[in-house]
């Protein structure tokens, strides 16, 4: 399982966000707090920021190494300031190659997506099926490996399907797409998501089997005033909220929270 972050609001810079808490996202590679699976988070990282005045794509900056092991992160982080932030640390499936292509969050015409989770035997269930959904062009963007990445091509087959439709929308009917093919070819599947499109955050708890991954949110803390944090695991001792199983939150420009259920 991966540890995934992902901040919306007032500007900072990435350090204080990514190194400074007790229980920071560095922190959470080597010494996690809350997972189901796995024991460390040491297949790469990745972390990618919006331009807080600049309407242009989102930047990505990714390793396979242990983020610990990262010698340009902590000059970088102290430099690099943003508005909107999703990041990763990643534990990798066993049987998948800790590639830079592996490495998330996954970028793709102004979207930025990270994936904790799993869908069981993915190359022998759900890899074919999903792919046969997709148009040309999404099938042919896929670089990587990784269940992670193909449900994010089923977000955006979803987005350029539906002109108009919201992130939120998108989200909900990939997730029950996704429930309908794990059932059909009886798998289980976990799927906490952190997408954004700079503007706004959208992230999901969703899983189809107990214990569901952990996913919390934060707004209007006193150490990050103005802004809302959704994390795998709580940064610092606040008054966090857990995500209630199988819901969707979106947090909009001005940081309102609406929560919806994807399904019963």
């Amino acid at each position: 399982m991966c540890r995934l972050l992902g901040y919306l609001g007032e500007e900072i810079v990435l350090d204080y966000l990514l190194c400074k808490p007790e229980n920071s996202l560095i922190e959470q590679s080597y010494q996690p707090r809350e997972m189901t699976a796995g024991l460390l988070n040491a297949d790469g990282f990745g972390i990618g920021w919006y331009h807080p005045q600049k309407d242009i794509e989102p930047f990505t900056y990714r390793n396979i190494l242990p983020i610990w092991n990262d010698v340009n992160l902590p000059n970088l982080s102290r430099y690099i300031e943003s508005n909107c932030i999703v990041a990763t640390v990643r534990s990798a499936t066993l049987g998948q190659p800790v590639d830079l292509s592996n490495c998330q969050p996954f970028n793709h015409q102004g979207l930025l997506f990270s994936h904790n989770g799993f869908i069981q035997k993915f190359r022998e269930s759900l890899y074919r099926p999903i792919r046969n959904q997709l148009k040309d062009e999404i099938y042919q963007g896929i670089n990587g490996t990784t269940d992670s990445e193909h449900i994010f091509a089923l977000i955006i087959n979803e987005l350029q399907a539906n002109t108009g439709i919201s992130l939120e929308k998108a989200l909900h009917k990939t997730l029950i797409n996704l429930k309908n093919l794990a059932q059909e070819y009886q798998v289980e599947f976990a799927a906490n998501l952190v997408l954004s499109d700079g503007k706004r955050l959208v992230a999901c708890r969703c899983a189809t089997r107990s214990p569901v991954p952990s996913l919390y949110w934060l707004r209007d803390d006193p150490t990050f005033p103005n802004a809302v944090i959704i994390a795998s695991e709580p940064l610092f001792a606040g008054d966090w909220n857990s995500f209630a199983e199988n819901s969707i939150i979106s947090v909009g420009e001005n940081l309102e929270i609406e929560i919806d259920r994807i399904y019963n």
